[in-house]
Protein backbone atom coordinates (compact mmCIF):
# COMPACT_ATOMS: atom_id res chain seq x y z
CA UNK A 1 0.00 0.00 0.00
CA UNK A 2 1.38 3.39 -0.99
CA UNK A 3 1.94 5.92 1.81
CA UNK A 4 -0.45 8.90 1.43
CA UNK A 5 2.16 11.25 2.93
CA UNK A 6 5.39 10.48 1.07
CA UNK A 7 4.30 8.06 -1.68
CA UNK A 8 6.63 5.27 -0.51
CA UNK A 9 5.43 1.92 -1.90
CA UNK A 10 6.19 -0.29 1.08
CA UNK A 11 4.11 0.23 4.24
CA UNK A 12 3.63 -2.16 7.13
CA UNK A 13 0.35 -3.32 8.66
CA UNK A 14 0.53 -2.78 12.43
CA UNK A 15 -3.01 -3.83 13.37
CA UNK A 16 -5.98 -5.45 11.61
CA UNK A 17 -9.51 -5.87 12.92
CA UNK A 18 -13.02 -6.10 11.53
CA UNK A 19 -15.24 -3.02 11.58
CA UNK A 20 -18.19 -2.98 13.98
CA UNK A 21 -20.64 -4.17 11.34
CA UNK A 22 -18.17 -6.79 10.01
CA UNK A 23 -18.42 -5.45 6.44
CA UNK A 24 -14.76 -4.44 6.19
CA UNK A 25 -11.33 -4.96 7.68
CA UNK A 26 -9.70 -1.91 9.26
CA UNK A 27 -5.91 -1.88 8.94
CA UNK A 28 -3.59 0.52 10.77
CA UNK A 29 -0.48 1.04 8.68
CA UNK A 30 2.97 2.52 9.24
CA UNK A 31 5.39 3.94 6.66
CA UNK A 32 9.00 3.10 7.43
CA UNK A 33 10.22 5.85 5.09
CA UNK A 34 8.51 8.87 6.71
CA UNK A 35 7.04 7.43 9.93
CA UNK A 36 3.48 8.29 8.88
CA UNK A 37 0.55 6.33 10.26
CA UNK A 38 -2.75 5.88 8.43
CA UNK A 39 -5.78 3.61 8.25
CA UNK A 40 -7.11 1.66 5.30
CA UNK A 41 -10.34 -0.32 4.92
CA UNK A 42 -10.64 -3.51 2.91
CA UNK A 43 -14.14 -4.46 1.68
CA UNK A 44 -15.51 -7.37 -0.29
CA UNK A 45 -16.85 -6.34 -3.67
CA UNK A 46 -19.30 -8.92 -4.96
CA UNK A 47 -19.63 -7.53 -8.47
CA UNK A 48 -18.79 -4.54 -10.61
CA UNK A 49 -21.79 -2.22 -10.72
CA UNK A 50 -22.53 0.37 -13.36
CA UNK A 51 -24.81 3.31 -12.67
CA UNK A 52 -27.13 4.46 -15.46
CA UNK A 53 -27.71 8.19 -15.08
CA UNK A 54 -30.93 9.95 -16.10
CA UNK A 55 -29.13 11.16 -19.23
CA UNK A 56 -28.34 7.56 -20.19
CA UNK A 57 -24.64 7.95 -19.38
CA UNK A 58 -23.08 4.92 -17.70
CA UNK A 59 -20.49 5.33 -14.94
CA UNK A 60 -18.87 2.83 -12.57
CA UNK A 61 -20.42 2.70 -9.10
CA UNK A 62 -18.29 4.60 -6.57
CA UNK A 63 -18.93 3.80 -2.90
CA UNK A 64 -16.87 6.81 -1.82
CA UNK A 65 -19.05 9.15 -3.90
CA UNK A 66 -22.15 7.69 -2.25
CA UNK A 67 -20.57 8.18 1.18
CA UNK A 68 -19.62 11.80 0.37
CA UNK A 69 -23.14 12.70 -0.74
CA UNK A 70 -24.61 11.20 2.43
CA UNK A 71 -22.03 13.01 4.58
CA UNK A 72 -22.86 16.32 2.87
CA UNK A 73 -26.54 15.86 3.73
CA UNK A 74 -25.58 15.00 7.31
CA UNK A 75 -23.02 17.79 7.75
CA UNK A 76 -23.24 19.31 11.26
CA UNK A 77 -25.99 16.89 12.26
CA UNK A 78 -25.79 14.77 15.45
CA UNK A 79 -25.42 11.38 13.74
CA UNK A 80 -22.63 8.98 14.72
CA UNK A 81 -20.20 8.04 11.93
CA UNK A 82 -20.85 4.33 12.63
CA UNK A 83 -24.54 4.76 11.78
CA UNK A 84 -23.60 6.51 8.52
CA UNK A 85 -21.20 3.70 7.65
CA UNK A 86 -23.86 1.07 8.40
CA UNK A 87 -26.38 2.88 6.23
CA UNK A 88 -24.01 3.17 3.25
CA UNK A 89 -22.86 -0.45 3.64
CA UNK A 90 -26.50 -1.55 3.70
CA UNK A 91 -27.22 0.36 0.49
CA UNK A 92 -24.19 -1.18 -1.23
CA UNK A 93 -25.21 -4.69 -0.09
CA UNK A 94 -28.74 -4.13 -1.43
CA UNK A 95 -27.39 -2.91 -4.78
CA UNK A 96 -25.02 -5.87 -5.08
CA UNK A 97 -27.72 -8.37 -4.11
CA UNK A 98 -30.08 -7.09 -6.83
CA UNK A 99 -28.14 -9.27 -9.26
CA UNK A 100 -28.13 -6.63 -11.97
CA UNK A 101 -24.84 -5.26 -13.33
CA UNK A 102 -26.52 -1.94 -14.23
CA UNK A 103 -28.51 0.09 -11.69
CA UNK A 104 -30.60 3.16 -12.45
CA UNK A 105 -29.42 6.22 -10.50
CA UNK A 106 -32.93 6.89 -9.18
CA UNK A 107 -32.88 3.53 -7.37
CA UNK A 108 -29.79 4.63 -5.46
CA UNK A 109 -31.38 8.01 -4.72
CA UNK A 110 -34.46 6.27 -3.38
CA UNK A 111 -32.38 4.01 -1.13
CA UNK A 112 -30.47 7.02 0.21
CA UNK A 113 -33.76 8.83 0.85
CA UNK A 114 -35.05 5.81 2.82
CA UNK A 115 -31.87 5.61 4.87
CA UNK A 116 -31.71 9.33 5.63
CA UNK A 117 -35.38 9.43 6.59
CA UNK A 118 -34.64 7.00 9.42
CA UNK A 119 -31.37 8.71 10.43
CA UNK A 120 -32.13 12.43 10.44
CA UNK A 121 -35.09 14.47 9.20
CA UNK A 122 -33.02 17.55 8.34
CA UNK A 123 -30.53 15.52 6.30
CA UNK A 124 -33.47 13.83 4.59
CA UNK A 125 -34.85 17.20 3.44
CA UNK A 126 -31.38 18.45 2.45
CA UNK A 127 -30.79 15.40 0.26
CA UNK A 128 -34.31 15.64 -1.18
CA UNK A 129 -33.67 19.25 -2.18
CA UNK A 130 -30.86 18.11 -4.47
CA UNK A 131 -32.28 14.74 -5.49
CA UNK A 132 -35.68 16.17 -6.39
CA UNK A 133 -34.11 19.33 -7.84
CA UNK A 134 -35.76 22.05 -5.75
CA UNK A 135 -35.60 25.46 -7.44
CA UNK A 136 -37.47 27.78 -5.07
CA UNK A 137 -38.37 28.08 -1.39
CA UNK A 138 -41.91 26.96 -2.18
CA UNK A 139 -40.50 23.62 -3.34
CA UNK A 140 -39.32 23.05 0.25
CA UNK A 141 -42.70 23.97 1.71
CA UNK A 142 -44.52 21.76 -0.83
CA UNK A 143 -42.22 18.84 0.01
CA UNK A 144 -42.61 19.35 3.75
CA UNK A 145 -46.37 19.57 3.34
CA UNK A 146 -46.43 16.29 1.44
CA UNK A 147 -44.15 14.75 4.08
CA UNK A 148 -46.65 15.68 6.79
CA UNK A 149 -49.41 14.12 4.66
CA UNK A 150 -47.23 11.02 4.15
CA UNK A 151 -47.06 11.46 0.37
CA UNK A 152 -43.55 12.69 -0.51
CA UNK A 153 -43.43 10.51 -3.66
CA UNK A 154 -45.91 12.78 -5.42
CA UNK A 155 -43.45 15.69 -5.55
CA UNK A 156 -42.69 16.70 -9.15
Amino acid sequence: MRCPYCGHDDTQVKDSRPTEDNTAIRRRRYCSACGGRFTTFERVQLRELTIVKKTGKRVPFDRDKLMRSVQIALRKRPVEPERIERMVSGIVRRLESMGEPEIQSDIIGGLVMQGLESLDAVAYVRFASVYKNFHEAKDFSNFLGRLEDGDEDSFD
